[in-house]
């Protein structure tokens, strides 16, 4: 997948993006693009939503949130969501996204990037890991939480 690159997520896209299909199995671990869609229009002012196009085709969507005055701080600088389609899984899209988003980070200002996910078996956390994301604890909930160095 060489023509990788990223687009907000618009009317144009914001079908083939929740239509997106994981592996079986990967539903219980993510939650639908739908639902992405509906907190990043309530939360406009912190979300950053965008699809990975690979040259017309979307095989993935990312959402992260960027803000400075929330309580928690793995809420501040986070990925929310990470999505990629079954067949593009493999390929460098999800690290793709992870850069990007870490790449907006940078610009601005944040030093660390966070992500939460749900421990499994087939799980997202060795992909985080792959991609430089440290485990740093746990929620109340029990879900791993994981960060980033951006310096």
């Amino acid at each position: 997948m060489a023509d990788l690159r990223l687009e907000e997520l618009s009317a144009a896209n914001i079908v083939a993006a929740n239509s997106l299909t994981l592996k079986p199995g990967q539903e219980q671990f993510v939650a639908p693009v739908s639902h992405s869609i509906a907190e990043a229009y309530v939360n406009q002012s912190t979300t950053w939503p965008r699809v990975v196009l690979d040259g017309d085709r979307v095989v993935g969507f990312i959402m992260a949130n960027f803000d400075p005055e929330a309580r928690d701080e793995e809420f501040r600088c986070c990925i929310w969501r990470i999505n990629v389609a079954a067949e593009a899984q493999g390929q460098g899209v999800g690290r793709f996204g992870v850069e990007a988003v870490a790449t907006e980070a940078r610009s601005r200002g944040f030093d660390r990037l966070h992500v939460i996910w749900e421990p499994g078996p087939q799980g997202p956390e060795q992909f985080f890991l792959r991609v430089g994301f440290s485990m740093v604890g746990q929620t109340r909930y029990g879900e791993s939480i994981g960060v980033l160095d951006l310096r």
